[in-house]
């Protein structure tokens, strides 16, 4: 059976079975692996769009992006934006 054939719950379960024979250290190096992928991504995203901010900016925009939907978090991480410059 090739990649093509195999169906979503195929390939679910294989991806679990994989998942599962991992060690943990692997698996947490993997997830931070897509986490730093995942902010890199909007990093570039946030300078596409308004051009280069220093690097402290950066890193609250990117935090904005991320956490923004928690009210609280926003609050906080907007009172840091407040505090840095472009």
């Amino acid at each position: 059976m090739t990649f093509m054939e195999l169906s979503e719950s195929d390939l679910e379960s294989r991806f679990r079975a994989v998942q599962d024979s991992l060690l943990p250290h692997v698996r947490v190096a993997r997830a931070a692996a897509m986490f730093a992928w995942a902010r890199d991504l909007i990093g570039r995203d946030i300078v596409a769009r308004t051009g280069p901010v220093s690097a402290a900016r950066l890193k609250w925009e990117i935090a904005l992006r991320l956490y923004g939907a928690d009210a609280v978090s926003r609050a906080m991480i907007q009172r840091m934006l407040d505090h840095v410059s472009a």
